[in-house]
């Protein structure tokens, strides 16, 4: 959500700005703003728009200067506007902020500063923050933004720049922040793809850290006002894992992508030689795990989803209490929780507000806290006893496909990890689904290999406006998925829901303009699937099915046939998701629809 990019160094700073602001596009915005500096002039331009609409005048306007800040804005005070997009400024153009989430007491503020005789220009909360930063200037920047922060309650990522200092001021409290160190020029940015062409060195700021730029280098001051010694991070994948590549969009680049994703993180923590579980980042003691009185996940939208699987396969393996809760739902209705609780935290980004919310409530009730997390240095694995991680590289594209699938590989892990220790599975139940797992790369590249019945759905229900999709079991949640997919990249109204659920509501909507997909590939539920089936056709409902190559029955009964390779039954959740990736992908191009940036939507949702 937002994007920030500051920069000092000897290139110009517009350029650097706004290349990096565009490699954050995929954060979501509805408006594009620069600042830079030289001597005493500021430079700058914002407006409503994509880079498409902005990026020629901004270029016009903002030329000079080797010293800057831009943001990408996606509104939460004040619609999208010239006024309302960042940078903001004080009362004249000497200090400019950019600002990433909500600042919850900003009307006091407001009505506080007005009355110092302050004017406002903009609707947002950020604006105070330029006010307050003035208000509090000596002619020490620094000083300025530590008395600005001891008022602000909320979410916050700044940075800071003015007319009189040669240094950028960047400081964050929930919401992420990161420092690049290049060659005699430095970077701060909300997320690494911004600064990954001009370097990998970073340094990963902590919540009320505060860093100061300067052309000499960078210097971290700690809440209580004592300089830090950085803690330099090198990031550990390539600018080209971040580019289509020559795809059309990101998004079918990193479906395509996650036979690669899934061996990348299953080999890093299954022993290929020994098949055993590796978990090197876990850090909780094997007699903790096995005296479990129960285990939480928590997550939101598809990483919610991953975790109602693992809750499938923990309780269906270890045979103790598990549940899946929404993080955003969490911290005002918690559950009983106590020191023998294990939460499981699951995001692809590290950094969404509602999951580190409810991170911090379980750790207040005593809980210990695990996070499945694709981003190494981000809040929530900084927050948690230990991590999982998921090997998928960068995701860019808004709707989530391979963070998915390598967090249901991960889920899968950690619940046969957890059965073996606690005796639940023997050595030979182990082995299988080890072994099985580690086939899972193959077989997706398997199921990758022929998209032709899914472009044929696609050019038959583009114009469908719902759909319907049903599962079972571990496949029950592949239903809610497959449909968030659909709605979030092609804005077709979807339902996922217990295929077993259908008599009691759902089926009145059946007809021969309602599309259903039926997730039945083989498992315990497979001849409960083929009920629910024949009852839709009796209804003349289409049914486009995912199943496996050998099920004749389910092939004679429905319109469409999807194929994907037989698994274990609770390993299927991971190759079952990739049709339907590619379901909603074709649909959405279909329509002509940007399916790389989806309206409304954010990749990181760092606002609550």
């Amino acid at each position: 959500m937002c994007g920030i990019v500051g920069y000092i160094g000897n290139r110009s700073a517009v350029e650097v700005i706004l290349d990096g602001l565009k490699r954050l596009e995929y954060r979501g915005y509805d408006s594009v703003g620069v600042a830079t500096f030289k001597g005493n002039e500021t430079f700058w331009w914002k407006d409503p728009g994509n880079f498409a609409s902005v990026e020629f005048t901004i270029r016009k306007k903002v030329k000079k200067g080797n010293r800057g800040i831009g943001h990408t804005r996606w509104a939460t005070h004040g619609k999208p506007s010239h006024h309302n997009a960042h940078p903001h400024f004080g009362c004249n153009d000497k200090f400019a902020v950019v600002h990433n989430g909500i600042i919850e007491n900003y009307r006091e503020l407001r009505q506080k500063l007005t009355s110092a005789g302050h004017k406002f220009q903009s609707e947002t909360d950020t604006e105070t923050i330029a006010h307050l930063v003035e208000e509090y200037y000596d002619g020490n920047l620094l000083d300025a933004v530590k008395k600005t922060i001891t008022e602000l309650e909320g979410s916050y990522a700044i940075a800071v720049s003015c007319q009189d200092c040669d240094e950028i001021v960047a400081t964050r409290n929930m919401s992420p922040l990161v420092i690049g160190i290049g060659e005699k020029e430095f970077f701060a940015a909300s997320d690494v793809p911004a600064i990954l062409p001009y370097t990998k060195k970073v340094i990963y700021i902590n919540d009320g850290e505060i860093a100061l730029l300067q052309r000499e280098g960078v210097k971290i001051y700690s809440t209580d006002g004592s300089e830090l010694k950085p803690d330099i991070s090198l990031v550990e994948w390539e600018q080209e894992h971040a580019e289509k590549c020559g795809y059309p969009h990101y998004m079918l680049k990193e479906i395509y992508e996650q036979p690669a994703a899934l061996k990348n993180t299953i080999e890093s923590l299954v022993d290929t030689k020994d098949i055993e579980i590796r978990l090197p980042h876990l850090d909780l003691p094997h007699e903790f795990l096995k005296s479990l009185s129960q285990v939480l996940f928590v997550a939101c939208g598809t990483a919610y989803h991953a975790g109602l699987v693992g809750k499938y396969a923990l309780s269906s393996l270890a045979g103790i209490p598990v549940s899946c809760e929404v993080a955003s739902e969490f911290r005002y209705t918690p559950p009983y929780i106590d020191d023998k609780t294990l939460i499981v935290a699951i995001s692809q980004s590290g950094e969404t507000a509602d999951t580190l919310a409810a991170i911090a409530e379980a750790k207040r009730r005593g809980a210990k806290t695990i996070t499945i997390c694709n981003a190494t240095g981000s809040s929530i694995v900084r927050n948690t006893d230990g991590v999982l991680y998921t090997r998928a590289g960068p995701e860019i594209g808004v709707a989530s496909t391979k963070a998915y699938t390598t967090q249901l590989a991960v889920v899968s892990i950690l619940a046969t990890h957890i059965a073996e220790l606690r005796g639940s599975i023997d050595r030979a139940k182990h082995e299988e689904i080890l072994t099985w797992l580690l086939k899972i790369p193959e077989l997706a590249s398997e199921t990758l290999q022929d998209d032709s019945v899914i472009l044929a759905c696609s050019d038959d229900f583009m114009d469908t406006t719902t759909f319907l999709y049903i599962g079972r079991r571990f496949n029950y949640p592949t239903a809610f998925e497959g449909a968030l997919k659909l709605k979030e990249i092609s804005y077709i109204h979807a339902e996922g829901y217990g295929a077993g659920e259908m008599k009691h509501g759902p089926i009145a909507l059946v007809q021969p303009d309602y599309p259903t997909v039926a997730i039945a590939t083989s498992g315990s539920v497979h001849e409960k699937m083929i009920s629910n089936i024949q009852e839709i056709k009796a209804r003349s409902g289409p049914v486009i099915a995912l199943t496996n190559p050998q099920d004749e029955k389910t092939k004679e009964l429905v319109d469409y046939v999807i194929t994907v390779p037989a698994v274990p039954e609770m390993l299927s959740p991971i190759l079952n998701a990739i049709p339907l990736q590619l379901l909603a992908y074709h649909i959405a191009v279909k329509k002509g629809l940007n399916v790389d940036q989806p309206r409304n939507l954010a990749k990181s949702v760092t606002v609550e």
